[in-house]
């Protein structure tokens, strides 16, 4: 879908949704995370601990890798065509689900609202829902928030 005007994003506001692709979330994603954050704790490295002594019976995502990877799937299903977009923000933000190593996720996105703000700029607020692949609940829902200047 492409967007091209403010007037696009205010149109697709609360009917359009968007679905990005699966992504599996490997181990070696996680031991990325896990350096750039220095977030070593042992339930998202430590695979044989994890195996034995975590409730998930392996490692899990950390909640923060699955929370960033929200801008990598919005700009996989929709393109703005735009001067410049900038992530602003994020409202209520829930990790439901643990992400085991190994899971497929997918982002969901529902345009809620768009606000005109300064500089001819939009405010779009997005509802977002991480789904895991298989699993009755999805791993994170959200609300994010981006800006849009054309």
């Amino acid at each position: 879908m492409r967007l091209t005007s403010a007037d696009d994003l205010k149109a697709a506001e609360g009917k359009a949704e968007y679905v990005s692709d699966w992504l599996e979330i490997d181990q070696s994603r996680i031991n990325k995370f896990a350096d750039a954050t220095e977030d070593h704790q042992w339930i998202h490295v430590d695979v044989e601990r994890a195996q034995k002594e975590s409730p998930f019976g392996g490692p899990i995502a950390h909640g923060f890798l699955t929370l960033s990877l929200i801008p990598m799937w919005l700009a996989e299903c929709v393109h703005v065509e735009q001067k410049m977009g900038v992530n602003y923000g994020a409202n209520k933000i829930r990790l439901i689900s643990p992400v085991r190593a190994g899971s497929k996720l997918r982002g969901r996105f529902l345009l809620e609202t768009v606000t005109d703000v300064d500089a001819g700029a939009v405010q779009v607020i997005w509802q977002v829902t991480i789904e895991q692949e298989g699993a009755q609940k999805p791993a994170c829902v959200a609300e994010f928030i981006t800006r849009h200047y054309f």
